[in-house]
C-alpha cells in the first residue's frame, strides 16, 4: 500500500493536471499524515540485510551522461537537470522504501523488508528512463538486463522489480505536468542599454526563456532565492567587472596564462555533467552502499534541477547582456570607465544562448560541492576529465575548489563577468542548502547512515 509524502500534495497543488486514474490510485492515501513507513511484515521486527553495493546507481548515472551526451537524445526544449533529478528520485525512493533509515523524497510505499534494494533502483532507473528516452530504449533495457543479472532470482528480487517500476511511474506521471513542456513564445530582446540580445557572432535563438516557471523539486518556488538586481552599468563594480572579462576572457587575450586558458576550455561542457562525473568518482572510492548512493545521486540532482530552475528565473528577470555585447556597446553604458571594442570576441567563440546573470556554471557547482561535502566532507582530492580537452585532467584537493575554478572557467572563456560568477556561487549554495535542509532527511526514530 502506498502513501504519498507531503511535499507531494504541494507539488500537486502546483502541478494541477494530475487528476489523472493513476494520479487518483496513487492519492488515495495523501491525507494521511506523513510517518516511517511500517514493514509489510511483522513491523516491529528487525531483519538483518546483507549491505548492498551503491555501483548501480553509478552505472545508471553513467548510462544517463552517455545518453545526454549522444546527439539528439536530449530533447531540445527539455533542461537535462530535470531528467537526472527524476532518475535519481525515483532510485532513491524505491532504495528508501526497503531501507527506511530516510525519509521517501514524494512516494511512500509500503515494500516487504527483504525485497532486493539493487533490484528496486535497477527497475526503478529503467521506467523512469524508458519513460524519458523512448527513442533508447533498447540501449536502456540492455543495461537492465546486465544489472539486474546479478541479482539472485527469487521473491526479493521480484519484490524489488514490481516496487522499482511502481515507483518510477508514479513519479513520471508526477512530473508530467511540470510545465517543462511549455512552448515558449518567440524571444524580443530590448535594444537599451544593458539588454541582453543574440550574441555575434552566429546569433543564437535565446533557450529556455521559460524555464523558471517549471514546478521545483525541492524550493517552493523559482524565485525563491532570486538574486538581487546586478549592479547598475555606471557603478564601478560593473566596470571591473567588464574590464576584467575584456581582459582575460578575450580570444586574443594577451594577459590570460597558459592555465587559464586551459581551465576557459576544460570546463566548457554541461556543467552537470562534470558534478555527477565527480560524485561518481568518490562514491566508488569510499565504497558507498546503496541507499547512500542512491541519496547522494539524489540530493545533488535535486539540487542541480532547482538551481537551473533558479538560475533561469533570475537570468529571464533581469536579462542582462553577455560580455561579448557589454564590450562592443560599452560606448553606450554611460560609465566612463569601460572601452568599447567592437571586434571583441570571446575564447570560446560563440556565447551561450541565454542572458548573462547569473552564471549557471558557477550555480551549479557551488551546490555540487556543498551537497558532496555534506556527505564526504570538503576535503577530498580527485582527478577529472573533459570530453573538450582529450588527454588532459585536472586535480584537486577539494569540492569547494573545483567549483571555485569551474565558475572562474566562464570568465577565462569570456562568457560571464565575475558578477555573475559570484551572484550564481550564492544562489547555488542557498538551494543545495534548502534541498539539504527539507529533503531526503533521516526518518524519524532513525540517525540514518
Amino acid at each position: 500500500m502506498k502513501r504519498l509524502s507531503p511535499r507531494l500534495l504541494a507539488i500537486g497543488f502546483v502541478l494541477g493536471a494530475l487528476g489523472t486514474a493513476a494520479f487518483l490510485a496513487a492519492g488515495a492515501y495523501a491525507r494521511t499524515p506523513h510517518k516511517r513507513a511500517p514493514a509489510a511484515r511483522g513491523a516491529g521486527t528487525q531483519v538483518a540485510r546483507r549491505e548492498e553495493s551503491g555501483q548501480p546507481v553509478i552505472d545508471w548515472n553513467q548510462l544517463l551522461l552517455s545518453i545526454v551526451n549522444t546527439s539528439g537524445a536530449q530533447p531540445a526544449n527539455v533542461q537535462p537537470t530535470r531528467n537526472f533529478a527524476i532518475l535519481h528520485a525515483a532510485i532513491y525512493d524505491a532504495v528508501t522504501a526497503i531501507d527506511r533509515t530516510h525519509e521517501p523524497y514524494l512516494i511512500s510505499v509500503r515494500a516487504p523488508r527483504e525485497a532486493s534494494e539493487t533490484a528496486a533502483a535497477d527497475a526503478a532507473a529503467r521506467t523512469a528512463l524508458d519513460g524519458l528516452y523512448p527513442a533508447q530504449q533498447s540501449t536502456i533495457d540492455a543495461q537492465y538486463a546486465a544489472e539486474l543479472a546479478k541479482v539472485a532470482d527469487g521473491p526479493a528480487k521480484d519484490h524489488g522489480i514490481g516496487l522499482g517500476d511502481e515507483v518510477a511511474a508514479d513519479l513520471l506521471a508526477i512530473r508530467a505536468n511540470d510545465g517543462s513542456n511549455a512552448t515558449p513564445a518567440p524571444f524580443v530582446p530590448g535594444a537599451a542599454p544593458g539588454d541582453y540580445r543574440p550574441t555575434p557572432p552566429n546569433f543564437p535563438t535565446p533557450v529556455f526563456a521559460t524555464w523558471g516557471r517549471v514546478t521545483p523539486f525541492v524550493l517552493d518556488r523559482g524565485d525563491q532565492f532570486r538574486p538581487a538586481p546586478p549592479p547598475a552599468l555606471t557603478s564601478d563594480a560593473y566596470a571591473a567587472a567588464i574590464n576584467e572579462v575584456q581582459s582575460l576572457g578575450s580570444a586574443a587575450s594577451t594577459t590570460r596564462t597558459a592555465e587559464q586558458t586551459e581551465i576557459g576550455k576544460f570546463w566548457a561542457p554541461p556543467i552537470q555533467n562534470f558534478w555527477n562525473q565527480i560524485a561518481q568518482t568518490v562514491a566508488g572510492a569510499q565504497h558507498s552502499d546503496l541507499p547512500t548512493t542512491a541519496r547522494l545521486f539524489a540530493a545533488l540532482n535535486l539540487s542541480f534541477a532547482d538551481s537551473a530552475i533558479a538560475f533561469y528565473d533570475a537570468k529571464y528577470t533581469y536579462q542582462l547582456w553577455r560580455p561579448v555585447t557589454a564590450i562592443r556597446l560599452a560606448d553606450t553604458d554611460g560609465n566612463p570607465n569601460t572601452t568599447a571594442d567592437p571586434n571583441w570576441l570571446p575564447l570560446a567563440g560563440n556565447t551561450a544562448a541565454d542572458p548573462s546573470y547569473p552564471g549557471a556554471h558557477s550555480t551549479i557547482s557551488a551546490a555540487g560541492a556543498d551537497v558532496l561535502a555534506s556527505f564526504y566532507g570538503n576535503r577530498q582530492s580527485f582527478s577529472l576529465t573533459s570530453p573538450a580537452l582529450p588527454g588532459v585532467s585536472r586535480s584537486f584537493a577539494s569540492f569547494s575548489a573545483a567549483a571555485q575554478e569551474a565558475g572562474l572557467s566562464r570568465i577565462y572563456a569570456g562568457q560571464h563577468t565575475r558578477l555573475d560568477h559570484e551572484a550564481g556561487l550564492t544562489l547555488g549554495r542557498d538551494v543545495a542548502g534548502f534541498v539539504l535542509g527539507n529533503a531526503l532527511l533521516p526518518a524519524h526514530g532513525s540517525s540514518g547512515k
